[in-house]
């Protein structure tokens, strides 16, 4: 008599805590070896590392596993974050919420949430629907087109917590000032016939039940579309930081108007500079 045998899960499906654990640990410790192991590639090629060459392989033998790294890390947590928010779960989070706080809550929601300008018709009816103000509706719609995890990843990893951080203050700032504006303008009655007299339905969300590691599987996923799309741009990037790295003479970074004279001051001081 032949019995019928289930497909063995994988791993990190029966095992997800532990699989998350040693992952973040396997992560970090490659992670902490990439300077050392930049180095190491670069004195083991016939080049100078003081030279203009010895620094370009150095810049891009560094750079480019930090940013794939980076992006891989933050783009398998967030395809875990998102899969906790669906429509409806974050159409409950804001209905019946005043403004002011809620534009600042929905603009935050609007970075972790999966939602791009390819759903926000369908997002805007449904919140609308629900009774969501439309200010805090249009400070969700315009931050999360606006603020991508990836992108603020690869300004993390290219220019600098610095640069991610402005990059990230001001998307939520346009979303939740522009929302706050579109509130006080009380623009509900410019909203078409159809859309003001569709009927009004409930905010409440039924909990998806899903496993841990279901939620793996969709991080896993989502470095699949992600990551698998975007990395030959990664490597041109880097590999055209990696010619134009040592190549600025760094004396040009740190002049106030450098050896230009009057007139040309202001046009140096207003000339953005190259990496060095």
């Amino acid at each position: 008599m032949n019995t019928l045998t289930l497909p063995r899960k994988p791993w990190h499906t029966r095992q997800p805590f532990l699989f998350l654990l040693l992952a973040a640990a396997v992560w970090l410790g490659l992670y902490n070896t990439l300077i050392p192991a930049s180095e190491a590639l670069v004195a083991a090629l016939p080049v100078d590392r003081a030279s203009h060459l010895g620094g370009a392989l150095q810049f891009f033998f560094y750079d480019t596993p930090k940013v794939l790294m980076l992006l891989t890390a933050v783009v398998f947590v967030m395809g875990m974050v998102n899969s906790y928010f669906t429509p409806e779960r974050t159409r409950a989070l804001l209905a019946g919420r005043s403004e002011g706080a809620a534009n600042v809550m929905a603009a935050t929601l609007g970075i972790v949430t999966p939602f791009c300008s390819c759903s926000a018709v369908p997002l805007f009816i449904g919140f609308v629907q629900a009774g969501v103000p439309l200010g805090v509706t249009f400070s969700f719609l315009i931050s999360a087109p606006m603020v991508n995890e990836v992108a603020l990843t690869l300004l993390f990893g290219m220019f600098g917590w610095q640069v991610a951080l402005l990059y990230l203050g001001l998307g939520l700032t346009v979303a939740i000032v522009a929302g706050w504006i579109i509130g006080r303008l009380k623009m509900e009655a410019h909203l078409e016939d159809w859309v003001r007299d569709m009927p009004k339905m409930s905010a409440n969300f039924e909990a998806t039940g899903m496993t841990l590691g279901e939620r793996i599987e969709g991080g896993f996923q989502a470095v699949k579309e992600i990551v698998g799309k975007v990395w030959p741009y990664i490597l041109g990037g880097i590999a055209l930081g990696g010619l134009i790295h040592g190549s600025w003479p760094a004396s040009w970074a740190k002049r106030p108007g450098g050896a230009c004279r009057w007139p040309w001051q202001w046009v140096c001081r207003c000339t953005p500079t190259p990496p060095v």
